[in-house]
């Protein structure tokens, strides 16, 4: 009895789990053909499901590069991602600028001074190539 109850229980969290994660589609096509997709699969040791599914994410991926329309979103999500990358990078540039620029006349020839303008100089070249990307 106890078994039972375990292996309910168990049933029953996978059922949940299998659920949650994945879609379950039907399909109507002519019995030859279904006959056919078995057999073929049956005979590559591949699963019907697994044959599928991989075809289904192959389909999805090419269609996707068919119709860009469809990744405009994604697209602006990228956009603004490196918008915000640049204007925390060209913040860091400004702080970085000031520093150097309150780095003493004495020391400007100094290795801090050369570090901090070499800093500056290539957060300008990130700043500018990012930019140049979007925009």
């Amino acid at each position: 009895m106890t078994h039972d109850i375990k292996t309910n229980a168990a049933t029953q969290a996978k059922k949940r789990w299998n659920a949650k994660h994945y879609a379950q589609i039907n399909v109507a096509i002519s019995q030859e053909v279904a006959a056919a997709f078995k057999a073929a699969c049956a005979a590559s040791g591949e699963s019907m499901a697994s044959t599928l599914g991989d075809f289904m994410v192959k389909y999805s991926h090419a269609s996707a590069k068919r119709n860009p329309s469809q990744n405009y979103a994604a697209r602006r999500q990228r956009r603004s991602a490196v918008e915000k990358i640049v204007n925390q990078l060209a913040q860091i540039k400004d702080a970085e600028e000031t520093s150097r620029d309150n780095i003493p006349e004495n020391l400007q020839g100094s290795t801090a001074y050369e570090t901090a303008d070499e800093c500056v100089d290539r957060l300008e070249d990130v700043i500018e190539i990012l930019s140049s990307i979007y925009y």
